[in-house]
């Protein structure tokens, strides 16, 4: 097996290569963007992200207005006035913050605000936990803000830049989310290739929205909306936010043009030929990958489909890359309490035969998800061992069914 290094950057400038966790990469990305406000409260795991640009900021390296306020509401709602009055504008939060932001998420994207949010993945209450799971992220996956899920520190670095392009390009001008596992990624340092100062602010250009608060031109913003114009006004965000899945690939081509670094929405993971597959996102697709390498070593067929970008959700790429696979286990880490986890609900849209597909759900509040337990998902997918429309849960490492048995612990 090959091993893979958390870089891949060809002929990488050492120069520019930091270890560092995937908390000080979304720094260090914000201080080479230095966005002219940066509100924020600080919640666990995110808060190295404030500390580390703050560090930043009383350095020198950048001049960024950091606001502390009283709450994550706060946060966001200052965020998108910001943004209104022509201020780049970052903040970043996770769990019980994101649900206090979620309110004005809405909002931010109901009124075309392209603030950045970097959010540390943890599971949210109750009871409280501050590890690592997406179900703070699903809390948001209607709110018409842009999701991107990092897999490693230098994809939150990577994201982030991306992220701001993306979220200020005329066609989108929404809210963007860069989603990194908490602690599995946060809290974890690994080589990350830095780009270029210089690089980065030419990438991202100056902000050039329309400051709509400050022109000269009279206007209500966030007035009641009758039933006449509230449908047409939220069509234009659904408009904006499918426009993503193309800007995306766009943006990320010029990214990749700087860098070397190459990302898409999906990836397709050794799926040639593969007579099953995994589909997830977050950190523990690097696991996953190693498992893939390993069972193809040993002969075995299987393969992975990595969701990097995950609002809007890339239906037509999951079909392409699932075409030709005949078993499918969607893992999500997260929970819907009376229906089938989000994500799997998603891929199921996305596909014309649901039945090769079988939900696994793993990781919820930072459980540990060793080798074997992927390794155990995939050999149950092949033997056809799980039921279909009946999640299974990763316990270490072994898929339980509940089928009349007893909880396993």
């Amino acid at each position: 097996m090959t091993p893979r290094l958390p870089f891949h950057t060809p002929g990488v400038d050492l120069h520019h290569l930091r270890v560092i966790t995937g908390a000080q990469g979304v720094a260090h990305a914000m201080r080479q963007i230095d966005p002219d406000v940066f509100p924020v409260y600080p919640i666990t795991p995110q808060t190295p992200i404030i500390q580390t640009l703050s560090q930043f900021v009383a350095d020198g390296l950048c001049h960024t207005h950091v606001l502390d306020v009283e709450s994550e509401h706060s946060a966001m709602s200052a965020a998108v006035g910001a943004a209104l009055a022509g201020a780049r504008t970052m903040t970043a939060t996770a769990s019980q913050g994101l649900a206090l932001m979620v309110e004005v998420i809405y909002l931010a994207a109901s009124l075309r605000a392209p603030v950045v949010i970097a959010v540390g993945n943890r599971a949210l209450s109750g009871p409280i936990n501050i590890h690592g799971d997406h179900s703070d992220a699903m809390l948001a996956r209607d709110s018409g803000a842009i999701q991107i899920f990092a897999e490693t520190a230098e994809e939150a670095y990577d994201f982030t830049i991306i992220g701001t392009k993306l979220a200020e390009h005329k066609r989108i001008l929404l809210p963007v989310m860069v989603g990194l596992d908490g602690f599995t990624i946060t809290h974890s340092a690994e080589p990350v290739a830095l780009l270029p100062d210089s690089a980065v602010k030419d990438f991202v250009g100056p902000y050039a929205y329309p400051s709509p608060l400050l022109g000269n031109q009279a206007g209500t913003y966030g007035p009641f909306s009758m039933p006449d114009s509230y449908f047409d006004l939220k069509y234009q965000e659904i408009e904006a936010v499918e426009a993503a899945l193309e800007v995306f690939e766009l943006v990320a081509e010029e990214f990749f043009r700087l860098s070397g670094r190459r990302y898409q929405a999906v990836e397709a993971y050794r799926l040639e030929d593969a007579e099953a597959a995994l589909v997830m996102m977050g950190s523990h697709s690097g696991t996953a990958k190693e498992v893939v390498d390993k069972m193809r070593d040993q002969g075995t067929r299987v393969g992975l489909v990595e969701i990097r970008l995950y609002r809007p959700f890339p239906r037509h790429a999951i079909e392409q890359a699932l075409a030709q696979v005949p078993r499918v286990a969607v893992l999500d880490k997260a929970s819907s309490p009376g229906t089938l986890p989000p994500l799997f609900l998603d891929v199921a849209a996305s596909v014309a035969n649901t039945s090769k597909l079988v939900s696994v759900i793993y990781g919820l509040g930072g459980r540990d998800v060793p080798m074997a337990g992927l390794q155990d998902i995939l050999e149950g997918v092949l033997a056809d061992r799980f039921p279909p429309r009946e999640p299974g849960y990763l316990f270490g490492n072994k898929v339980w069914h509940k089928e009349g048995k007893s909880w396993p612990i």
